[in-house]
C-alpha cells in the first residue's frame, strides 16, 4: 500500500496523525478484538506504511495502552456521573451501575484483560508509568464517589473498584462475545455451562462484596 500520509511537520499535524492511528486501532479492535489487530492492520487503516507509523508509536502495544488510558478516563467519568445520581445507600443499584457501565464499553473490558497480559510488557517504562497514573486516578475518582454514595470507608471502596475492573476483564474473555467460541457454547447443549452473561455475573459478585464490606464496617 502506498504511504498516503506525509511526515508531520508541526505539532498540530503530529496530533492529527496520532488521533488517526488511535481511531484505526479502536475501530478494528471493536470490530474484532484487541488480540487480532496487528500493527500492519492499524497502519493500513490510516494509509500508512508500518515503518511510518512507528515514528508516532514505539510499538503496537503502546497504541493500545493509550486507548486503555482513554477508556479508563471515559469509564470513570460515566461511573461518577451515574453513581452520583443514584439512590444513596443502595448497594444493589451501585453494583448494577458499575457492572452495566463496564459492559457498555466492550473495548474497555477487552483491554482490561490485555493490559497486564501483554500491553504493559511491550512498551517503555515511561509509557507504563503514564498509563498507570491515569488508571489509578480514574479508579480513585470512582472509588471516592462510591464511598460517599454507600458510606463505605475509602479502602473498601477501592477494593470494590479493583475487583470490578479485574473481573470485568476476566469475565469478558471467558464470555467470548461475538466469536465462534461463543456460538459453540450457545449451540452445543454439552457446553451450555460455558455461556457467561457478564453483566448479571459481575453484578452478583459486586453486590456480595459490597454487602460483606458494609457488614464488616458496621460490626
Amino acid at each position: 500500500m502506498p504511504d498516503t500520509f506525509q511526515r508531520a511537520r508541526s505539532t498540530d499535524a503530529k496530533e492529527i496523525r496520532i488521533a488517526a492511528i488511535l481511531q484505526s486501532a479502536r475501530a478494528q479492535a471493536e470490530e474484532r478484538s484487541v488480540r487480532e489487530v496487528t500493527l500492519t492492520d492499524i497502519a493500513a487503516g490510516v494509509g500508512m506504511h508500518k515503518s511510518t507509523m512507528l515514528r508516532y508509536f514505539e510499538t503496537r502495544e503502546e497504541i493500545f495502552l493509550q486507548l486503555a488510558a482513554q477508556e479508563w478516563s471515559g469509564w470513570a467519568e460515566q461511573a461518577v456521573r451515574e453513581l452520583t445520581a443514584s439512590e444513596p445507600g443502595d448497594s444493589t443499584t451501585a453494583a448494577e451501575l458499575i457492572a452495566a457501565g463496564l459492559v457498555s464499553r466492550p473495548l474497555f473490558c477487552d483491554l482490561l484483560a490485555q493490559v497486564p497480559l501483554n500491553l504493559e510488557r511491550g512498551v517503555s517504562l515511561t509509557s507504563v508509568k503514564e498509563f498507570k497514573l491515569t488508571a489509578i486516578a480514574s479508579a480513585r475518582s470512582v472509588a471516592a464517589t462510591l464511598a460517599a454514595v454507600l458510606d463505605l470507608d475509602p479502602r473498601s471502596a477501592r477494593e470494590v473498584i479493583a475487583t470490578a475492573t479485574a473481573m470485568a476483564g476476566a469475565l469478558w474473555q471467558m464470555a467470548a462475545p461475538g466469536t465462534t467460541l461463543r456460538a459453540l457454547y450457545e449451540t452445543d447443549p454439552e457446553l451450555s455451562h460455558a455461556v457467561i452473561d457478564v453483566a448479571p455475573r459481575l453484578t452478583g459478585i459486586l453486590a456480595a462484596l459490597i454487602t460483606g464490606l458494609r457488614a464488616g464496617t458496621a460490626s
